[in-house]
């Protein structure tokens, strides 16, 4: 058995510069989620079966792109979310039930999905 270097597992320690302390941003170009997204609604996403959270992720995309809470939900725009057709349609349906989206459902047309946002809870009586 080798000998154990303690000097290898003392805490480094550095000096952080203040542009290390900044939050990691964007680069020009990239693409990139736009918010606020309430924090309620993501954890009711995420609460529920199968791909939902995704599916609710690729909504507030496509919300942000489009600047509107009423966006289409392509099978293409859902690859890019890791959503195949069925699991598009299985997400959308429990979203539905669960009272965040809003989905209008035309043959041969991709769903138009409403975001439904909470109102914000009132203040606590003092």
């Amino acid at each position: 058995m080798p000998p154990i270097d303690v000097d290898r597992l003392r805490r480094q320690t550095s000096v952080v510069t203040s542009a290390s302390r900044r939050s990691p941003g964007v680069r020009k170009g990239e693409r990139f989620l736009k918010g606020p997204i309430p924090l309620a609604w993501l954890e009711t996403a995420a609460r529920l079966p199968g791909r939902s959270l995704h599916a609710g992720v690729a909504l507030w995309y496509a919300a942000g792109l489009t600047r509107s809470i009423s966006v289409p939900l392509s099978n293409i725009s859902g690859q890019r979310f890791g959503l195949d057709r069925n699991a598009k349609y299985r997400a959308l349906s429990w979203l539905e039930k669960a009272g965040l989206i809003v989905v209008e459902r035309k043959l041969g047309r991709a769903p138009v999905v409403t975001i439904v946002v909470p109102a914000p809870a009132p203040p606590p009586p003092d």
